[in-house]
């Protein structure tokens, strides 16, 4: 993998190929700008049949999801979070990520994707990664997984930036 300017990514180490670490730098041009955010993606024993699971390690402040490192939500709550922002995706409050490319193959049980927005072999760690970069740098604040936070980013929006700002400031352990 060549990853794009503000990602990287690998194996945690040489013994383990299916647990991998990345860093995402915040976009440019966003509130997020010069945090660094760290993740993890576990791969299933079947790739690239299936796709890996994705995990922020640290407090994202975003509209489609909060990453506080509490306990997980119920598998159905969570289920219904991911397909309230199907198309940008989603951070839920255990830091789990929910993109469409990081579904199952084939057709969405419950028709809220087609299935070619779903994850395919031909799929790459880089795509996915770029899905969340484009995610944090453009919120979608019409359907959001955090809804405090989508109300900021819409009526405040400067206290949202100084809030992110603090969160970018914490991830670089300022």
């Amino acid at each position: 993998m060549s990853p794009p300017d503000g990602i990287t990514a690998g194996p945690i180490n040489e013994d383990d190929l299916f647990s991998w670490e990345a860093l995402i730098q915040g976009p440019e041009g966003t509130p997020f700008e010069g945090g660094i955010f760290p993740a993890e993606l576990k791969f299933p024993k079947d790739y690239p049949l299936n796709p890996p699971k994705m995990k922020f390690l640290g407090e994202i402040w975003h509209p489609n999801g909060m990453c506080l490192r509490i306990s997980a939500l119920p598998a159905d709550l969570e289920e219904m979070w991911c397909y309230a922002d199907i198309r940008l995706g989603a951070v839920y409050p255990n830091g789990e990520v929910c993109i469409s490319i990081l579904h199952p193959p084939g057709d969405d049980p419950n028709h809220y994707e087609q299935a070619s927005e779903r994850w395919s072999p031909i799929q790459s760690v880089e795509k996915i990664l770029i899905s969340v970069m484009s995610m944090l740098a453009e919120p979608n604040d019409e359907s959001p997984a955090n809804v405090e936070a989508a109300k900021m980013w819409r009526e405040e929006r400067a206290e949202f930036e100084r809030r992110v700002r603090g969160g970018v400031r914490r991830s670089l352990g300022l």
